[in-house]
């Protein structure tokens, strides 16, 4: 019921920057609803895992292989998640998908290729 499209990704330097967006489109009743915003990766090889979550009430959690690089937030106001991707290392490599939850289920992006390659 709600769409997801991520965008941000690309080829960046170790230790330098990205930002990933997840724009949601659908029903302001169904976006309203939103529970838990994950980011997820998968690398070649390796199972998808959360990197970082947000939930309605703004409390996050995050990997710790990531923790204190990387920063999750929402603009309601956008219909927008981001995920902020500083010091970015070589094994921060990975396709990287947004997901959502709200009371009916939840949705997937199509994902966004990141590479950190010098």
């Amino acid at each position: 019921q709600v769409q997801l499209v991520e965008s941000g990704g690309g080829l960046v330097q170790p230790g330098g920057s990205l930002r990933l967006s997840c724009i949601a489109s659908g029903s302001i009743r169904n976006i309203l609803s939103i529970t838990y915003t994950g980011w997820y990766r998968q690398a070649p090889g390796k199972q998808r895992e959360l990197v970082a979550g947000i939930t309605s009430g703004g409390n996050t959690n995050y990997a710790d292989s990531v923790k204190g690089r990387f920063t999750i937030s929402r603009d309601n106001a956008k219909k927008t998640a981001y995920l902020q991707m500083n010091s970015l290392k070589p094994e921060d490599t990975a396709v990287y998908y947004c997901n959502v939850q709200n009371g009916a289920g939840g949705s997937w992006g199509q994902g966004t290729q990141v590479t950190v390659s010098s």
